[in-house]
């Protein structure tokens, strides 16, 4: 499947939840489990529907994870399914509670871009992220200094505030790189991002010296796709994979577009971006020799 993001109908909050997950995720899970245990009975999405005072569709979108959860509902399916156990019950239950928190970026509604609510709470589960960048530093690699000037260029006209309020916002996005549980990250950088210092000279020799900094952590891998690499013909935009912990999720590719995104869970699409990328990272530049360049890069501003 290749949805539209904007307006698809996808969950759009998440918090941290247990394990790691955000309620994203954890409503993805919980809708999951739901549909095994109905199946399990050989119980029809409509008769499950009816149960809830709901259609077959509502029920699909449960078994989804694409609406949230009454825990009512949840109780009522749980006994229509033959669930008895009380701990079983309750961690189920528990589940729900958990998976309609709202999102820690619900503050930021006002600056947030619609499509992008999805992929907050799927890109806080995560497992691993990687991607490739073609025109800038990925988000959660930026500093504070070039996601403003960033956003400036990529928002002419809005006013200081909303440009302030939109580096809050990714500056609690990037926390994920520091939380216990969270993700490793893998990106491979388009040299010319690199080389086109748009934000300014001091601005993209701080962000260079950031990105050497950040490289140098265990659960953070920077390589840059220098020129001529023949891995550019592959390339037509820049994309990012996620790969999760949990078994019912399979891995997703995001491409965000200018006002709107695309999923691809598609598994022999995901599967051709997942070649891509193992291109791109071996005709990148190796970790060690993109330090190497980005330190040059930073000495010649």
């Amino acid at each position: 499947m290749a949805a539209v993001l904007a307006g698809s109908g996808w969950p759009a909050d998440g918090d941290r939840g247990h394990s790691g997950s955000g309620p994203t995720v954890l409503r993805i899970t919980l809708g999951a489990q739901l549909r095994r245990l109905r199946e399990a009975r050989g119980i029809s999405r409509a008769a499950a529907g009816h149960l809830i005072r709901g259609s077959e569709s509502k029920i699909s979108r449960l078994e989804l994870g694409r609406s949230p959860f009454k825990e009512r509902d949840v109780a009522d399916l749980l006994t229509f399914y033959g669930v008895t156990d009380a701990e079983e019950r309750a961690a189920l239950l528990d589940l729900v509670k958990q998976a309609n928190n709202p999102g820690w970026w619900h503050k930021y509604s006002d600056v947030l871009p619609h499509w992008l609510n999805a992929y907050l709470g799927l890109e806080e589960g995560a497992s691993m992220i990687r991607g490739y960048e073609e025109h800038a530093v990925p988000p959660l690699l930026q500093t504070a200094e070039y996601a403003k000037a960033y956003l400036k260029l990529a928002n002419p006209g809005a006013p200081p505030l909303e440009i302030d309020r939109r580096v809050d916002l990714q500056r609690e996005r990037q926390r994920i790189l520091s939380a216990a549980e969270g993700p490793r990250v893998w990106t491979v950088i388009d040299e010319s991002a690199l080389r086109r210092p748009t934000v300014g000279r001091e601005t993209m020799r701080g962000q260079l010296r950031h990105l050497m900094e950040m490289g140098q952590r265990p659960n953070v891998t920077v390589q840059v796709l220098p020129y001529g690499a023949d891995a550019h013909a592959l390339v037509g935009h820049s994309f990012t994979i996620l790969r999760f912990g949990e078994p019912d999720l399979p891995d997703l590719v995001y491409l965000e577009q200018l006002n709107s995104a695309l999923y691809i869970d598609k598994r022999e699409d995901v599967d051709l971006y997942t070649s891509v990328m193992e291109t791109l990272c071996a005709q990148a530049l190796p970790p060690w020799a993109t330090a190497e360049l980005l330190r040059e890069l930073h000495d010649l501003l």
